[in-house]
């Protein structure tokens, strides 16, 4: 496919104005940054439509294809949620508009807040953070906080060894220590191990449950008990929220801190499709933390207050990405209380059916029922055939690759959620690709090594295209760069 400068013509154009019937001015633009070698494209509009409308027939989605990418959540997101973003009232609406001519959004916000707060079982809410990672960065300012009122020096926050890599980073951000802990051979926090590194400096706990590899911690209100013995607090990153929705609330585990992310859980665009978002909810004696302003309700009228001394400040411009809250909102109010359940137990479902047709022909580290995810690797596999070969080769045919070497608990794991929104019917045809996959390592390994065949680039040298990204466009140039060897894809 023809880069859009290699479409380009001198002299044509996409569009043409009508002569300026206004004064011309010097230009507003400071000198130093006027720039006359842009060498921008010069393209016709039909151009420009062929050209963006063919790169996004090569973009795999889950509105095109199974998209099992484990730790995700990238389940189908009902139109309806577009249509509700889409009204008026809402897609227009000035986020500096006062407060009394945005009653619907601030009552539609509030009530969001309700729900997620009988949901999980927490007894405030902020919609405010855009993205699970900065939850969880929110998270850990309210822990730090909290000991800065109490007046004590604690310095260490836990991590299990199977985290999500934004948990420690959330940590160091915050001007804590990260201490690891270890996992046990079921893939669950090790007790002694928890036990061992709880001390006096220890602030909190970071803990994902359901956890990365996919499985319930059986041991959680125990954690929770030991870490409130020592004074510290619970925060649970509920990226995985979407396998226990309806079925059991964190706040009954001991947490003290959750977040929650929309774009999973409560189906809203994920990804390139849209912004995140990462509400975090509260016990009611880290409530006064939250950042400012919070939605309150006054009699029938909803405002923002932007007064709270112990609050630990904004999070960020206006209040949270607000055409998310609303596709999350619809997606409760669609479902209700018989509906909401009804995703857990089927992401549970159609998880360990999948867990049950493949662990026979696949390695599976942890010989358990599993929850909405679970990790395989390629221990079994045939030939030097790695987790790399089996997820390129998924590719050919039609569908996107799972999680692969995460968690890092487990070597070579393949990471499998497929969410409660596939049929049997699509599980089933994964599987049986997974065995075909499994089946050609044995009689043809060169094809599973080779792959992918059939999507618009070949295999490319990741590491390299990841450290030296050629970004700019040279005319002339050449099929290869002596340099990197992916320069045509990627610029």
């Amino acid at each position: 496919m023809e880069l859009i400068f290699e479409k380009s013509k001198k002299g044509r154009k996409a569009l043409q104005l009508p002569p300026l019937d206004v004064p011309l001015q010097d230009s507003l633009i400071p000198e130093e940054y006027l720039r006359s070698d842009l060498n921008l494209p010069e393209v016709s509009e039909f151009d420009i439509i062929r050209h963006y409308t063919s790169l996004s027939r090569r973009t795999f989605g889950v509105d095109n294809g199974f998209y099992p990418l484990g730790s995700c959540t990238m389940k189908y997101n009902p139109k309806i949620n577009e249509d509700m973003a889409r009204l008026e009232g809402f897609a227009n609406l000035h986020p500096q508009t006062p407060s009394e001519y945005a009653q619907g959004a601030l009552q539609l916000m509030y009530e969001l807040e309700q729900y997620l707060i009988e949901i999980t079982g927490m007894d405030a809410f902020t919609l405010q953070p855009a993205a699970g990672s900065h939850g969880e960065l929110l998270g850990i300012m309210i822990i730090k906080k909290f000991f800065e009122m109490k007046e004590e020096k604690r310095s260490i926050i836990l991590v299990p060894d199977s985290a999500h890599g934004t948990n420690p980073a959330s940590v160091t951000q915050c001007g804590f220590d990260s201490v690891e802990v270890k996992s046990n051979d079921q893939g669950e926090i090790n007790l002694e191990d928890l036990k061992s590194k709880i001390t006096p400096e220890v602030a909190g706990i970071m803990i994902t449950n359901p956890n990365t590899p996919g499985l319930f911690e059986r041991d959680i209100q125990t954690i929770c008990q030991l870490m409130h013995d020592n004074g510290s607090l619970v925060y649970m990153d509920g990226a995985n929220l979407n396998a226990i929705v309806g079925i059991t609330k964190p706040g009954d585990f001991g947490i003290d801190i959750l977040h929650s992310n929309l774009h999973k859980t409560f189906s809203t665009p994920h990804g390139g499709g849209g912004p995140g978002s990462g509400p975090v909810g509260v016990k009611a004696h880290l409530a006064e933390l939250l950042p400012v302003p919070k939605i309150i309700k006054e009699g029938s009228i909803y405002a923002l207050k932007h007064e709270s001394p112990h609050s630990i400040g904004r999070m960020r411009a206006f209040y949270g990405n607000f055409g998310i809250l609303v596709r999350a909102y619809t997606y409760i109010r669609s479902l209700g209380k018989t509906g909401i359940p009804a995703i857990g137990e089927n992401a549970v479902l159609n998880a360990n059916y999948l867990l049950a047709k493949l662990k026979n022909d696949y390695h599976l580290p942890f010989q358990r029922t599993c929850m909405h995810e679970f990790v395989l690797n390629d221990k079994d596999l045939a030939n030097g055939v790695i987790t790399t070969d089996v997820a390129k080769r998924l590719l050919d045919f039609g569908m996107y690759a799972p999680t692969i070497y995460f968690p890092l608990i487990v070597p070579g794991a393949i990471m499998i959620e497929p969410t409660e929104t596939e049929s049997k019917e699509t599980l089933d045809e994964f599987a049986d690709t997974m065995l075909t996959i499994k089946k050609e390592a044995e009689v043809n390994p060169e094809l599973v090594k080779g792959a992918p065949h059939t999507t618009p680039v070949s295999r490319l040298n990741e590491v390299l295209a990841a450290r030296k990204p050629v970004l700019i466009y040279e005319e002339n140039n050449e099929q290869s760069h002596p340099d990197n060897p992916t320069k045509t894809e990627t610029s």
